[in-house]
């Protein structure tokens, strides 16, 4: 393969990209050190992973397979490509070759990734285990099958919680024989989604106490900061850490990038705009491909991703016309059929170049890769690293590029790169103990089981829910217990959804293109929205949201669309609060109501806005946590804030700190959303608010409020480091602004922050 160094040098052979690389990280070679197979270990198995090239196990690998070999729940928490599928599969195929009875579950957050799971079982040729997998895909005979016979069933927490939990009698052989249970990727379950598979693993493990089993839980991980916690908290369990990486790794470039700005061009209010990461990473996937350097482009959307995709078979096809049916999109929401074949042709090597979602950040074994591109911050330390070591999984070097989008986040970490290559990872934040989450689970419990005092330990703060849940009439409570009162079964969300995914219908065929979540469908499929489908673009003629239709045509216009969209919080409660010279740091429960109003259409490229369209979409309701921050008229003075500059400088500090938050807890600004007024109503203050966008929270805005000094100093720092004269995508305008970025005042956001990191909230809080 062609040196990493190299391939960034060719990148920048175009005398224009000079400047675009801000720093270049270099991550040196590791050596791998080994470790005995423990004396438990099936001979077979050892024999079997001897003729496909593992002549014996890293450290961390023995290690982690001898905790769980030995009842100890166990999570593996080390980089990309360092074997953690061999550390439980040690354990398991031993137990299933040892004892025909013995069972073992795998749970995975994607279905790509169980199928490759499946295949390197399978690949071991081992006649005692029957291994399958049993989700959405899974024909209907072959799902008998695997209740009377799979010793080692692979699913997804999904699948778990619909189609076996409910009908647990069924699986009663499966379960009886129990013995360990898999979580791969488990760092991917944080925020609302991390606190619904909580509870789904809380289930799992009572039905599994009724029927005499009490499995060991193996979690493998992204490198996190403090895994035994974020596991327990998931499990319910207590769980020992593996951390220690003892795999080799081959070098990695890793390359600090930010795309030009354009100089004839200004954005909204005339504002400096740069070039989009995706056209930068469609350009870059392009030259790589041409270079013959397989590479994954990772970028955030589902939208973003074709038109990666689209934009670099353009480029190939000017370049190299036989390469360009090499490049390809991946991402979620593709038929079955077509999501086998993408993953076949990626690992065969036929596709060269790929622009995926973070489906293809988790653990597909992907081999040979040369380089990576992540557009844009993908929302966690964790998901940097586990993007960039999809390259260089055969050991060889790897070329990494981030691609800043035009965001202060991004900004931010291309001059910034001690925030990036200088700090820990972070801890993965869920909230299993959510009343919003909570309670619906219990309800799928009660109808799976009925719930009993015994069963109370293992479901943190149920008893006030479980009244609620009486008193609502969806429990009713006996002397031996709770139970569920319909005979229709509990319906749980565990996506966070907020319904039925709308599924996208062509008109002239009825062909069904692909699906959208509900929470992103007024956004995403509103009518006249443009809709990217395999890199070709569709527009959408109505959106039923009753049917959980969107209705689409095929056209080609040259434009995009964005919904725009209003919000108006109050406050509940404050659950915790602390006060400084004129300013108050706050925590607790808001009510949120957001409506989307209209949509924006901008000419693809230069992003030149061609008009707005109203949309007639109802508002939606949100009771959430939200961390806020109140400064008094006194200060505002002191900061020189006329009274009507403090809007436009809340307004600024508010999207600069949204923009910020996922440096300190483990989200992304589409996780959050912010409000700030001049005069709120219910602190009598100016306020600036950043919420949870789950119901009941999801443990971000907490994260906010326990880190708020050192996020607001990074804020500040943001913004003031920012090259344009009054405020630009890079500092303080947002994308999903519902005002249209107005009224919006830079340099008066550097005051107000001054004045609020001043008060003595900056050092009590670091303290």
């Amino acid at each position: 393969m062609t040196a990493p160094q190299t391939l960034l040098s060719r990148l920048l052979l175009d005398p224009t990209r000079a400047d675009r690389v801000t720093h270049v990280e270099h991550v040196p070679a590791r050596t791998g050190r080994r470790a005995d197979w423990p004396a438990w270990t099936d001979p077979l198995l050892v024999e079997r992973l001897a003729h496909l090239g593992v002549p014996a196990p890293w450290e961390h690998q023995a290690l982690a397979a001898d905790l769980a070999h030995g009842g100890s729940s166990v999570v593996l928490a080390t980089g990309t490509a360092s074997g953690k599928s061999l550390a439980y599969l040690l354990p398991v195929l031993s137990a299933q070759l040892g004892d025909p009875r013995a069972t073992a579950l795998y749970l995975s957050p994607t279905k790509a990734l169980a199928t490759d799971q499946l295949r390197a079982v399978r690949g071991m040729s081992l006649a005692a285990v029957r291994a399958a997998t049993y989700d959405g895909d899974t024909p209907r005979e072959e799902r008998d099958w695997v209740r009377q016979h799979a010793t080692y069933v692979l699913t997804n927490p999904d699948m778990l919680h619909r189609g076996i939990l409910p009908r647990h009698p069924d699986f009663a052989r499966f379960l009886r024989g129990l013995r360990y249970v898999v979580v791969d990727e488990c760092h991917t379950y944080r925020g609302v989604f991390g606190s619904h598979v909580a509870q789904v693993l809380r289930r799992l493990r009572r039905v599994c106490a009724r029927y005499g089993s009490s499995p060991v839980f193996v979690l493998a991980s992204a490198t996190v900061s403090s895994p035994e916690e974020s596991a327990g908290r998931l499990t319910g369990l207590e769980v020992v850490p593996v951390t220690d990486d003892c795999s080799p790794r081959g070098a990695t470039q890793f390359a600090l990038w930010e795309p030009p700005l354009m100089p004839d061009y200004g954005g909204e209010h005339g504002a400096p705009v740069r070039r989009s990461a995706t056209a930068e990473a469609g350009d870059l996937l392009a030259d790589l491909v041409v270079e013959g350097a397989r590479t994954i482009a990772f970028v955030r959307s589902r939208r973003g991703a074709e038109s990666v995709a689209l934009n670099a078979r353009r480029a190939v096809y000017e370049a190299e016309p036989s390469l360009a049916g090499r490049v390809a999109a991946y991402r979620a929401g593709y038929l079955p059929e077509e999501r086998r074949e993408l993953e076949r042709r990626l690992q065969s090597g036929d596709l060269l170049g790929v622009a995926a979602t973070n489906a293809l950040e988790l653990g597909v074994d992907v081999a040979g890769l040369d380089a990576v591109v992540l557009t844009g911050w993908p929302g966690t330390v964790a998901s940097v690293w586990q993007q960039a070591g999809r390259a260089g999984r055969a050991g060889q070097g790897a070329l990494a590029v981030f691609v800043a989008r035009d965001d202060p986040l991004d900004t931010y970490l291309v001059h910034h790169p001690d925030a990036l290559f200088g700090r820990p990872v972070e801890t993965t934040v869920l909230d299993p103990t959510n009343p919003y989450v909570l309670g619906p689970h219990l309800c799928a419990a009660a109808a799976e089981l009925p719930l009993t005092e015994d069963d109370l330990p293992l479901f943190e703060g149920a008893e006030p829910v479980l009244a609620d849940l009486v008193r609502r009439g969806l429990l009713r409570h006996r002397p031996k217990g709770w139970f569920w009162t319909s005979r229709e079964r509990p319906e749980v969300d565990i996506r966070g959804a907020g319904g039925p995914p709308v599924r996208l219908v062509e008109t002239g065929t009825g062909r069904l293109l692909g699906t959208v979540d509900a929470s992103s469908a007024h956004g995403q499929a509103h009518t006249g929205a443009v809709y990217l489908h395999q890199g070709e673009p569709y527009v959408v003629e109505q959106l039923d949201l009753a049917e959980s239709v969107a209705l689409v045509r095929p056209d080609d216009p040259d434009y995009s669309t964005s919904a725009r969209d209003v919000t108006d919080i109050r406050v509940v409660e404050e659950l915790r609060g602390s006060s400084y010279d004129g300013v108050r740091l706050s925590f607790g429960t808001v009510d949120v109501t957001n409506q989307v109003v209209s949509f924006l259409r901008k000419r693809i490229g230069s992003g030149e806005i061609l008009g707005e369209e109203p949309l007639d979409l109802p508002a939606r309701e949100l009771r959430t946590r939200s961390v806020w921050y109140t400064v008094s008229a006194g200060l505002l003075g002191e900061a020189g804030l006329e009274w009507a500059d403090v809007p436009g400088a809340a307004h600024a500090a508010e999207h600069a700190a949204i923009g910020l938050l996922p440096l300190f807890a483990t989200c992304d600004r589409w996780d959050i959303g912010g409000v700030s007024t001049a005069l709120h109503e219910d602190t009598g203050e100016c306020t600036v608010f950043v919420y949870d966008g789950h119901p009941g929270g999801a443990g971000f805005a907490e994260r906010g409020y326990v880190r708020g000094a050192a996020w607001l100093r990074a804020t500040r720092e943001a913004i003031a480091s920012c090259e344009c004269a009054t405020g630009c995508p890079s500092c303080v305008q947002s994308p999903k602004c519902g005002n249209g970025n107005e009224p919006l005042d830079k340099a008066g956001a550097v005051r107000f922050l001054d004045v609020v990191l001043a008060s003595g909230l900056e050092q009590v809080a670091a303290g």
